[in-house]
């Protein structure tokens, strides 16, 4: 297993409904990220900055170019664009975290 952590960025006034968007995630899409090898995936929200903090452990095998190229995970990224900085295909401006401690 291996860590990965990154930010991200939402526009201000969507907190809740990032929120809400997020606890109705579409189930396949859910399936689709345990099977690419996602075992814990947790996003935190600093409200001052509107700065998103996503935390994963994935698995060994995990394939990280598999996610770009599903359909299921375009059709997510088009639906999260209007509350979140994107790029040109929709897919959200990920900036990676180094990691400097773990206990």
């Amino acid at each position: 297993m291996r860590r990965n952590a990154f930010k991200m960025k939402l526009k201000p006034g969507f907190a809740q409904a990032y929120k809400q968007r997020h606890d109705e995630i579409f189930p396949e899409l859910r399936s689709f990220l345990l099977d690419c090898g996602i075992l814990d995936y947790s996003i935190y929200l600093d409200e001052t900055t509107m700065d998103l903090y996503a935390y994963q452990v994935l698995s060994d095998d995990f394939d990280e170019s598999k996610i770009p190229a599903s359909p299921i995970v375009k059709k997510w990224w088009a639906f999260m664009a209007d509350i979140m900085e994107t790029n040109d295909d929709h897919s959200p401006v990920v900036r990676p975290l180094q990691e400097v401690f773990h206990l």
